[in-house]
């Protein structure tokens, strides 16, 4: 069942963190797409020291950006554990200078902020010979010949190798799901490779659901999941039922210098009022350096949205999915009680602002930052057939607000709407 703090959030920070900040190169797929070989890949865990890092400042910087909840990657496909487990030598605990269990510092910080907890673990793991073992459902052993990582690439499989593999990832998540205090959420990748049942997902979720029956699980589990993830790309409609948006902050999950191609505060704001207009949360990709400290660009656009929030934040908390882009050329949201509309105003008007199709009247508008009151008016109304007419917003003068101005529309009672297609009339020959 989804967990009722999950249909609340609006925001939550992904932290892409491991041994690929240590060489700029990207997580796990430099070595698997030939960028770098898989013996200087590993060589980066000499490198990677978490010397600075402090979860504490992490957990409060995300708590300031208005995030909800927050998701690290405690294993990515590289099979590099950031936490102390015993089922495998291959994580930072025994392998780098860090020699410290990452996975508890996080935890223990967000949990002291308020923070719910998401973990991040890659299903599959190209480093460990046992996942190597079978080929993907449907797939020959002539097509995987240069699957190296993802197939016995032209040998025999062993099942048993598998059915071992399978018992590896199920000890893991024990671990994380019993040693670290509460896991509100589990972030599953890497499901692709295995069909569902090779992963046997039905299984797996009720496994989980014994380690803790509250846990929300996202989509990434070939269809056994509870919501859908969407990345990169902002989705144009709303998804049925709850989704999340992940996106990076520049070009990269993980942190890497080469990468400036960083996205403005603005485009962030906009991107993340495109998520909750259309009834869904943002979860907004960091990449720390590999010595724990957070790049100040990405600090500086967590803090800029963190402010836009704060002061909008009545347009944004307790809030539900907002008006169809039909009625209104922007994004919104509406209040819980259904009376507010809280309109998203991306530049100045050069004249009115035009919203479509709501019936019930409209008491007051305002600019929700500065409380300045605007004047509507009407246009084409006819009471007589229920058609609502346009309301226009005179907002033209305004005091704009960086990135996104909101207007606070009171209505007179619960909103209500009129979605046709106006009045006609048949033209009669004459």
């Amino acid at each position: 069942m989804m967990q009722q703090w999950f249909r609340d959030a609006k925001l939550g920070i992904f932290i892409h963190y491991g041994i690929y900040a240590v060489g700029d190169v990207s997580e796990s797929w430099s070595f698997h797409n030939g960028a770098i070989s898989y013996e200087d890949y590993m060589k980066q865990c000499e490198g990677f020291t978490a010397s600075k890092l402090d979860m504490r400042s992490w957990a409060k910087l995300f708590k300031k950006a208005g995030a909800q909840y927050a998701v690290m990657t405690t294993k990515h496909h590289d099979g590099v554990a950031l936490f102390d487990t015993k089922y495998s030598d291959l994580n930072v605990v025994k392998k780098t200078p860090a020699a410290r269990d990452l996975v508890r510092e996080y935890t223990q910080a967000l949990q002291e902020e308020g923070l719910k907890v998401g973990l991040y673990y890659s299903l599959i793991d190209w480093s460990d010979p046992r996942y190597r073992s079978v080929y993907p459902e449907g797939k020959t052993k002539e097509e995987s010949l240069d699957d190296i990582y993802g197939s016995p690439a032209g040998k025999d499989e062993e099942p048993e190798q598998w059915e071992r593999f399978l018992e590896f990832n199920n000890n893991q998540l024990k671990e994380l799901m019993t040693q670290y205090g509460t896991v509100d959420l589990l972030w599953f990748d890497g499901d692709w490779e295995r069909s569902p049942k090779q992963w046997k997902m039905p299984e797996f979720r009720e496994y989980l659901h014994t380690l803790n029956p509250n846990v929300v699980l996202n989509s990434r589990m070939q269809g056994y999941g509870d919501y859908q993830t969407p990345e990169q790309g902002i989705p144009i409609y709303g998804l049925d039922g709850e989704w999340e948006f992940c996106t990076t902050i520049n070009d990269s999950w993980g942190y890497r210098p080469s990468d400036n191609e960083y996205k403005t505060p603005g485009q962030i704001v906009r991107m993340f009022c495109d998520c909750i207009t259309l009834g869904g949360r943002m979860l907004l990709d960091i990449g720390p350096r590999e010595d724990g400290t957070i790049d100040e660009r990405q600090e500086y656009v967590l803090t800029e949205l963190g402010n836009w929030i704060d002061d909008n934040k009545e347009a944004v908390y307790g809030t539900t999915k907002g008006l169809s882009y039909h009625q209104f050329l922007g994004g919104s949201t509406i209040s819980a009680d259904k009376q507010t509309l809280y309109l998203f105003v991306y530049d100045r008007p050069q004249e009115a602002l035009c919203l479509k199709g709501i019936k019930t009247p409209i008491r007051r508008v305002s600019v929700l930052h500065t409380g300045e009151e605007l004047k509507v008016t009407y246009t084409g109304s006819l009471p007589w057939s229920g058609i609502p007419g346009t309301a226009w917003i005179w907002a033209k003068d305004m005091e704009l607000h960086s990135y996104a101005t909101v207007l606070k529309v009171e209505l007179e009672g619960e909103i209500t709407y009129n979605l046709g297609h106006g009045e006609g009339w048949m033209m009669s020959e004459k």
